[in-house]
């Protein structure tokens, strides 16, 4: 009950600064509320935002993964040196990357199960050693020249305005929240964020389900970065640099718990568009890329900052109304 008022007092709180930064980009252009716009809107950071559902399902579980933007970037370079050098169809090279990508995953939450290794130590570690990997393979060049179909995949319409970067968001923003709100994995997942001996006792496979959560969350970051490579019609070591703040900004600022077991889907939905409409804003405002990044820094915080007080707030008022409840209770008794 306490989490349930906890994410609907959040959601409340998100509505209405969504709302507000809407009004301030109307405020600011004219061609605000154009499809084109709210295309574009999408498009520039469509990758970070599919990662942001996998992150969603990590956190929950009370888990962490830092090494999801190297993993995009190099996945991408995995794509750009067999394309290079292998003469494989690109099909199968793109087949490859994905199962590289995943194999990342299984190898990170392989050492945090079995080594019981904290998954912030184990994963800031593969955010170093898979950019490193990224730059082995194609150095500080950007390799390009791939199929037609793929770049036009990447970078034209595929239904009206919208390219299919876009669909398969919307695609997996919904599965992500049947899975997460309606399944018995999101059950599972919800028990051992918030009490994982709990969860053992309860027969529940608690080591399986949280390597499988790295597997996941590796293969969309590699989906991911062959998308990004697609829309850019090029790939290079630097290649989603720094998009692991922004990713997690978004999930801690949906109001899932950094601690886990608590949050949900809605949530992440409202902070994505929060994050996008003031990026936007920025932008319309004629604000530099550094100083976007650092106001996303303190958005971050701020939202830490705010949940711990409504947290406080929540409880406090739970225990005025218990104690409410008792006095009415003890002169009948």
């Amino acid at each position: 009950m306490r989490d349930w008022l906890l994410q609907r007092s959040w959601n409340a709180l998100l509505g209405a600064v969504l709302f507000a930064s809407v009004v301030f980009n109307i405020a600011q252009s004219d061609g605000y509320l154009s499809v084109n716009n709210f295309v574009n809107l999408f498009e520039l950071s469509i990758e970070k935002i599919i990662v942001v559902v996998a992150m969603t399902f990590v956190i929950v579980a009370g888990e962490i993964d830092l090494s999801v933007a190297s993993v995009m970037g190099f996945a991408a370079c995995v794509m750009a040196a067999l394309h290079e050098r292998s003469g494989l169809p690109f099909w199968l090279i793109l087949l490859i990357t994905l199962v590289v990508s995943a194999l990342i995953g299984l190898l990170q939450g392989l050492i945090i199960t079995l080594l019981e290794l904290p998954s912030l130590v184990v994963t800031l570690a593969g955010l170093i050693a898979w950019r490193g990997a990224a730059r082995i393979l194609v150095e500080d060049r950007s390799v390009g020249q791939y199929p037609d179909w793929f770049n036009t995949l990447g970078q034209d319409d595929l239904i009206g305005p919208v390219p299919f970067a876009i669909l398969l968001f919307v695609g997996v923003l919904t599965i992500g929240a049947v899975v997460l709100h309606r399944s018995v994995v999101g059950r599972y997942l919800y028990v051992i964020g918030d009490k994982p001996a709990v969860a053992r006792f309860s027969g529940v496979r608690v080591d399986r389900v949280r390597t499988s959560l790295f597997v996941a969350s590796s293969t969309v970051a590699g989906l991911a970065g062959i998308l990004f490579a697609a829309r850019l019609g090029t790939a290079r070591a630097d290649l989603a640099y720094g998009f692991e703040l922004e990713i997690i900004t978004i999930v801690l600022l949906g109001g899932v718990s950094i601690f886990g077991g608590s949050g949900r889907m809605s949530g992440v939905a409202l902070a994505i568009l929060i994050v996008l409409n003031i990026r936007n804003g920025l932008g319309l405002a004629g604000v530099d890329g550094s100083t976007q990044i650092g106001v996303i820094g303190v958005i971050l915080i701020a939202s830490v900052l705010v949940q711990n007080a409504l947290e406080r707030l929540t409880t406090r008022r739970q225990r005025q109304q218990a104690t409410a409840e008792l006095a009415s209770i003890a002169p009948t008794a």
